[in-house]
């Protein structure tokens, strides 16, 4: 069998191979809207089943509904356990304004050592990277003790219910494992002490509020006949807008800024200032400071009117809220009583997308994650900072089951993930990050399972 080096070799000389299955994984516009019918992932499952079964991979397909599959696949232990479990998904938002990219979004298109496309670095850049490693963990014929795992779902984009979610609820035994490893983490983040990587521990939770406003419907020629629903959309948004949410330094991340040299102990009351101290230096990070220390509360979309000479009656507003772990609907509900009150006619409600959810960060997993990176990257100078995302992943599924699951892509430390743009224009992944994701997710699978 050969040694780990020896297949950080392969995965080297395999460069173009590996570059070839991503574009291939891009070219097929997975796109989910959100609004059934959607999705489209059942190709992008076909795909990877017969890419698989090259090698002898066996693998299943199963749709909640039509054309929108989930793939499940693994490579056999002797123990007949799952050990380790390879979680992606295979949908992609959509493209709003294609114009605006520099190559079509759905060719593939490779420059300046980077592939552009709609998925290519959320989520078909980790699903190349975990199909590959297991491509040469079954060529090379390394025997697993316990089973290797691999689900790719529909759906993540627009909440899981036709991926992970149903399958969590009607194959919880597809989901059984001790850990797993998805999107959510694994970047490398600048700091004053060396490589700095952030493991994806948790997340925020995510709600979405719908604001009704109500007003008086009246031709516009004699608008003082009616109420203008729009006038008291503007003071909700004032007030959104003016909204100052409670700050909090309790989430794993404010433990590690010693990191990045930061020797102030992090509390509500100066957290804003540590923010502005480092932002000029390492804007990434200062974000990332600002989006974990509060609730987030955004508007995104307006709905209302229904003709251009009368005035509107109804008007809806879509909010996004991120919550930090300990936030309630309860403590959400109290923040919004407040902001909307004393404005006649609104109303609201709260749909909950995903619930804060965390793993610990002191595990078998963690420690494998670390020496893996260190060995694919030939490190041993590499820091770990926990951290909760800002986002939400198909982890919040896997994580209730009993699993610890971590966000860790594999992302190379030369490669800058700001050029990633996830769900924008231009999105597109390092080929160096395909290629030490690929060494990682291989070495992970041999460390945890032989």
């Amino acid at each position: 069998m050969p040694n780990l080096d020896e297949l950080f070799a392969q995965v080297d000389a395999q460069r173009n191979e590996i570059v070839a299955l991503e574009q291939e994984l891009v070219k097929i516009p997975s796109v989910n809207t959100g609004f059934m019918p959607t999705g489209n992932e059942t190709p992008v499952c076909e795909y990877i089943r017969d890419w698989l079964a090259q090698d002898g991979i066996e693998s299943e397909i199963l749709e909640a509904t039509p054309n929108r599959g989930n793939i499940i696949s693994s490579i056999p232990g002797t123990s007949g356990e799952t050990g380790l479990l390879f979680m992606s998904h295979t949908d992609v938002v959509p493209v709003e304004e294609e114009d605006k990219w520099t190559y079509p979004p759905f060719s593939a298109t490779i420059a300046n050592d980077r592939i552009y496309g709609r998925g290519a670095s959320d989520c078909k850049g980790l699903l190349t990277a975990q199909l590959y490693a297991m491509r040469l963990l079954k060529r090379n014929g390394i025997q697993l003790k316990d089973t290797l795992g691999f689900v790719s779902g529909a759906d993540e984009e627009h909440g899981g219910r036709y991926g992970f979610g149903w399958l969590a609820e009607h194959h919880p035994e597809k989901l059984k494992a001790p850990f797993a490893v998805n999107e959510g983490g694994g970047t490398p983040i600048d700091s004053p002490s060396g490589l700095t990587y952030i493991l994806g521990v948790g997340e925020k939770g995510r709600l979405q509020v719908e604001i009704e406003i109500k007003g008086t419907s009246a031709h516009a020629s004699v608008p003082w006949q009616g109420t203008n629903a729009m006038y008291r959309l503007s003071q909700v948004l004032r007030r959104i807008e003016d909204y100052e949410p409670e700050r909090d330094t309790s989430t794993s991340l404010f433990d590690y800024l010693s990191s990045f040299a930061i020797e102030h102990k992090p509390s509500a009351s100066n957290v804003d200032e540590i923010i502005s101290e480092i932002e000029p230096e390492n804007p990434r990070f200062a974000s990332m400071m600002r989006a974990l220390s509060r609730m987030t509360l955004t508007p995104t979309m307006i709905q209302g009117g229904i003709k251009s000479n009368s005035v509107p009656e109804t008007i809806n507003l879509t909010c996004d809220v991120r919550t930090l772990p300990h936030q309630s609907e309860d403590y959400l509900r109290e923040q919004l009583d407040e902001i909307v009150k004393d404005i006649p006619g609104v109303s609201y409600q709260i749909d909950y997308m995903a619930v804060p959810n965390s793993s610990d960060f002191r595990t078998d997993l963690s420690r494998s994650i670390q020496e893996s990176t260190a060995k694919a990257l030939g490190r041993n100078d590499i820091q770990w900072v926990p951290a909760i995302s800002t986002g939400f992943t198909d982890s919040r599924f896997t994580r209730p089951l009993g699993t610890v699951t971590y966000g860790f892509s594999g992302t190379h430390p030369d490669d800058d993930p700001m050029l990633s743009h996830i769900h924008g224009t231009d999105e597109s992944v390092g080929i160096s990050s395909l290629i030490s994701g690929t060494k990682i997710m291989m070495a992970l699978a041999i460390d945890l399972l032989t």
